[in-house]
């Protein structure tokens, strides 16, 4: 059995084919496939409020393609999840209707429906329950945040703070102001609190911080990184570096929003388990399909 997850983010557009294993006990899945499209589209949404034409026709042509890829795979069942740059397109229920034209039935979803969706990557169910987590989600359009305490769902909440916003120059101080003070608030009365980042940037700045190993970063060690980074140019960090085109710019102010989090929150340090929105979105099939 293979189910499908889509995530339509600011920054790129990815598709998941996973295989579902019934344990009986329990269902796990694993891995088949990943591919990832960097298309963009929070860079027409956060300045123009609508996908233009171009990267709508693109849209279309990558889900048809997904489409085309989980009939070979013979998927059976599937759920496409847009956020962010979607949410902000005026034509962004234009898009949808184009997709399902090609068989792929996108939900436009709100910041605490995809805070949910993040955290349930079945994360929760590998932690802690004696200790105060912090789940830190950094996409291209927006920055969910939700905090967990003695293994239970405590607040969370969705910024308009991404790295395709801040890139484009539409993030604004009074973001960055909220942002700070709903974790300060959030965060007042617990002494110790762990980080766990997702997202394509901090698994990458985990990698570079870990020299590959998954450990947990300090906010000295972060900082360290971003430094590092930051001192090469955005060519540098192509070709010196080796990052893609794609990720060599997005992942400054990923860390500048990280950072930023750490900082106010005093985090002791952060993990990157390299679990995201896809995996969500399988786990929330996992969940529909084998209700107990």
């Amino acid at each position: 059995m293979r189910y499908a997850a889509i995530d339509i983010g600011s920054n790129a557009v990815r598709l998941l084919i996973a295989d579902i294993i019934d344990k009986g006990d329990e269902v796990v899945y694993t891995k088949n496939t990943l591919l990832r499209v960097p298309l963009r589209l929070g860079d027409d949404a956060f300045i123009n409020k609508r996908i233009s034409e171009n990267k709508f026709d693109d849209l279309v042509k990558t889900m048809s393609a997904f489409k085309s890829l989980m009939e070979v795979y013979k998927v059976s069942d599937c759920l496409a999840c847009a956020t962010s740059a979607m949410r902000d397109s005026e034509n962004g229920a234009e898009v949808v209707e184009a997709c399902k034209k090609v068989g792929v039935d996108i939900q436009i979803i709100d910041g605490k429906q995809e805070a949910k969706i993040i955290y349930g990557s079945h994360l929760i169910n590998n932690i802690d329950r004696d200790k105060v987590y912090l789940y830190i989600d950094v996409g291209g359009g927006s920055t969910e945040i939700s905090l967990f305490a003695d293994g239970v769902y405590v607040s969370s909440k969705s910024f308009n703070l991404g790295t395709i916003r801040i890139l484009d120059n539409q993030d604004t101080e009074e973001t960055w102001d909220d942002m700070r003070k709903w974790v300060r608030e959030v965060t007042r009365g617990y002494k110790s609190i762990y980080g766990i980042g997702t997202g394509g940037n901090i698994n990458k700045l985990s990698r570079i911080a870990n020299n590959k190993d998954e450990m947990p970063i300090s906010y000295a060690k972060l900082n360290a990184v971003y430094a590092y980074l930051k001192s090469y140019s955005l060519k540098g960090r192509i070709q010196d570096l080796g990052l893609r085109s794609d990720r060599a710019d997005v992942i400054i102010p990923a860390a500048e929003i990280f950072l930023t989090i750490m900082k106010v929150a005093q985090l002791k340090n952060i993990v990157a388990p390299r679990l995201g929105m896809v995996d969500g979105i399988i786990q929330s099939l996992i969940n529909k399909n084998f209700k107990k």
